[in-house]
Parts: C-alpha cells; structure tokens; sequence
C-alpha cells in the first residue's frame, strides 16, 4: 500500500515539474526586438533619421523572419544605400529578398561610388 501511494505522489510532482518546464507555445516567441545575426555593425549617425535608419528599425521591430542589407559605410562614403525584407517565409528568403531591393535601388539612383550590397543583419 505503501510503495503505490508513493508511486502516485512521485507521478504526481514530476508532472507538475513537467508543466513548468515544458516549452509552451509562447516560448517559440516572436522575434521582435531582436537585432538577429549580425554580419557587421549598423551605424548611422546621430541626425540620420532617413528611409534607411526607418528600414532598420522597422527590420528590428518585425515579429518574423526579416533580413537588412545596405552598402558599407565607410570614410568616403556620403551616404548608404539599403533594402529590408519584412516577415519573410524562412530566414534565406529574407536575406534573398532583401538583396535584391538593395541592388535595385543602386540600380534606380545610379550609384556607382557607395558599393556593393550586402547583408548586414538578418533574424
């Protein structure tokens, strides 16, 4: 009698530990907020309020897969040129579609001088 009254209890705390501990639907979570992986620094300047600094932002605060790219900011740069894919189907989709906005806005203000894109950050 002893040893099944035992057993009861002892069943009985485990699954209460395996409720607390057990990855719920929140815990996937959202992504939102989240910078994701960076491939090199984000800057802009303090007075940069611009389409890019908006994109960035709106690339930190979209809850799913997103991807950022921009040209390198470097000594002789004058400006950036970006693109941002929001709440893509997979990470790779984003970075893709972001890539490609990117390059056709190179492509639509014919800027030789700011450089290639890239991916700058992508969750």
């Amino acid at each position: 009698m002893k040893l099944e009254y035992c057993r009861r209890s002892t069943i009985s705390i485990l699954s209460v530990f395996l409720i607390f501990l057990a990855p719920g639907p929140g815990a996937a979570g959202s992504l939102a907020g989240s910078k994701g992986d960076s491939r090199y620094p984000v800057y802009f300047p303090p007075y940069a309020r611009g389409d890019c600094y908006k994109a960035y932002k709106a690339y930190v605060a979209a809850p799913g897969h997103s991807a950022y790219a921009s040209t390198l900011v470097g000594e002789t740069t004058e400006g950036i040129i970006c693109g941002a894919y929001l709440d893509a189907a997979s990470q790779t989709a984003a970075e893709t579609q972001a890539l490609k906005s990117c390059q056709s806005a190179i492509k639509k203000y014919k800027v030789g001088a700011s450089g290639q894109c890239s991916v700058a950050a992508s969750k």
